[in-house]
């Protein structure tokens, strides 16, 4: 994470433990045996283990996917952050306050205003139609009906489903009525949207367009998301990090690429070990730093050989203040000159492979099989980000 980014959700030595007593499973858990399974600690206590000292932070704008088989204890977390659940012990701060401090008013004015929530079997009104489901939370929140209407139309455009505002839930599709879900977390403009298990209620092809409406509707809404699943498919295609749990612990905290790469424990590395690693790691997970291969189109031709030399490199890329490459030089070119002190247009390569950042190994493979210049990662603007060489490249396959 971003050591400049903003905080907007912080959980502290998170418990939440079912059952008769839950404080003293808590007070007493480093007593019992560390291999001790979820049947065996009910029989003990007659308490069930829902979230076991969780700690992180969530930064804004991140999509923080909780992920784990079922039990694992990842609804149960997502629910102590709005305290659906209230906690047992341990503490969760949203934009530094203390939800688990707020009196019964303040907890659902922080419920109406800054989080909004989706679950995963929609929870929409039978009776009421589609706009009026849409506006329910600003309906609750005292907001007119103009006005509500209004929001809720533009929320229903945002996820595709103008014209069908008049509709009741039973005369839509399963996709359609979760994308209604969605549009009423929206339509209170929460800052924060806490997602439950969001599609894993349908087909696998609706979930696929789901998710990928889901994912250019958040370059729109700029949100901070909090999402559960049990599909590692799923976290791997929307997170910016990924939790995994087990039996109510996180076992990991990483990114997509770090958890696929460098697993931590052999729970993690068991839920990877399958996974066609090519379609989830990046261009930006892989590349190096560009400053090794890039050069100031200034140098004369001898401080480029320097260059070159100190950083055991056969190319550079010719780059100015602006930090987007003008083209590349080969060392072979370089030194097999006839001693000119500047570099001539002739010298330079203008084609290169370039790269976006968000692009897979899959594709990164195909493209550097075609040059043996290194790949040159830009970002949005075309500025140089990162290099990829073969050797880099071969590194990460290996991995």
């Amino acid at each position: 994470m971003n050591k400049e980014s903003v905080t907007r959700i912080r959980c502290e030595g998170l418990w939440k433990v079912f059952g008769p007593d839950p404080e003293r499973v808590v007070d007493e858990w480093d007593t019992f045996d560390s291999n001790i399974t979820k049947t065996e600690l009910l029989d003990k206590t007659g308490c069930v283990v829902g979230v076991r000292e969780a700690s992180f932070t969530i930064a804004e704008g991140e999509i923080f996917v909780i992920m784990g088989l079922s039990g694992s204890g990842k609804s149960t977390l997502l629910r102590c952050i709005n305290r659906l659940h209230e906690p047992t012990r341990g503490k969760v701060l949203i934009d530094d306050q203390d939800v688990t401090e707020l009196s019964s008013n303040e907890l659902r004015g922080l419920r109406r205003t800054k989080t909004g929530m989706v679950f995963q079997h929609f929870a929409l009104l039978p009776h009421r139609r589609v706009i009026e489901n849409v506006g329910y939370g600003l309906e609750v929140q005292g907001v007119g009906k103009a006005e509500r209407e209004s929001k809720a139309m533009e929320s229903l455009e945002l996820v595709g489903l103008k014209g069908w505002e008049r509709s009741y839930p039973h005369e839509l599709s399963g996709g359609m009525q979760q994308r209604v879900g969605l549009a009423r977390a929206l339509a209170t403009d929460p800052e924060i949207l806490l997602m439950d298990e969001a599609f894993s209620a349908l087909d696998p092809l609706i979930r696929r367009q789901m998710q990928d409406e889901f994912i250019n509707l958040l370059r729109v809404v700029k949100k901070t998301i909090v999402f559960v699943t049990h599909d590692l498919y799923e976290a791997l295609r929307l997170a910016s990090r990924i939790a995994v749990m087990k039996f109510g612990a996180i076992q990991q905290i990483g990114t997509p690429a770090e958890i696929v790469l460098h697993p931590e424990t052999d729970y993690v590395a068991e839920f990877v070990q399958d996974l066609p690693k090519v379609k989830f790691v990046t261009a930006k997970d892989i590349m190096e730093k560009p400053e090794r291969w890039m050069v100031n189109p200034e140098y004369s031709i001898t401080e480029m050989i320097n260059k070159m030399d100190k950083e055991n490199i056969w190319y550079a890329f010719l780059v100015g203040e602006d930090q987007i490459a003008q083209g590349v030089v080969d060392y072979r070119t370089l030194t097999s000159g006839n001693g000119d002190k500047r570099l001539k247009s002739e010298e330079m390569i203008s084609e290169f492979p370039t790269q976006q950042l968000n692009t897979f190994l899959e594709s990164l493979v195909s493209v550097a099989a075609k040059s043996t210049i290194p790949i040159a990662v830009t970002d949005r603007e075309g500025r140089i980000a990162g290099v990829i060489s073969r050797e880099r490249l071969l590194e990460a396959l290996s991995t």
